[in-house]
């Protein structure tokens, strides 16, 4: 119990045991003549030098980095060698070709302008088809709507 508090309290223990031997120091320096003839200037730089150790120990603890490491478990869809369309799903979803192609590119990571160049459609078309994808795959962005579709094996 007391090494566990020594060891504990160690910095606070030496802090205190070396503010004691300055305090000593002063004493006995200001029995001698020089500390009667610069008193002032000898307090003023020791509590110069004592503000400075405190700054400089407060801005090591408060500028040292908080790092937390978090550990998250998920459970990752593992892709299969063999791809079967299931048309089954499609028809559930009621999904049309033109939505399956899109979401085909979209899969592939191609922005919406360049859906739109390699369908030879409007832009706006293309955000038709996402948004009706959306709303009939009930999720709420590409990379869900990607992971959906694999997981129900719309696409490979």
């Amino acid at each position: 119990m007391t090494s566990e508090f020594l060891q504990k309290h160690k910095p606070t223990i030496l802090y205190g045991i070396s503010l004691a031997m300055l305090l000593f120091l002063l004493k006995w320096l200001e029995l001698r003549f020089i500390i009667i003839n610069h008193i002032f200037e000898i307090y003023a730089g020791a509590i110069a030098l004592l503000f400075t150790g405190l700054g400089i120990w407060i801005a090591m603890k408060l500028t040292k980095p908080k790092v937390e490491t978090v550990v998250i478990e998920k459970k990752v869809f593992v892709e299969s060698k063999s791809f079967q369309f299931n048309e089954q799903q499609q028809a559930l979803l009621g999904l049309s070709k033109r939505e399956l192609e899109v979401l085909n590119l979209i899969a592939e990571g191609l922005s919406n302008q360049e859906i739109a160049g390699q369908l030879f459609v409007s832009l706006n078309t293309v955000k038709t088809h996402s948004s009706k994808l959306f709303e009939k795959m009930e999720v709420k962005s590409r990379t869900q709507a990607v992971e959906k579709a694999k997981r129900l094996n719309l696409i490979p």
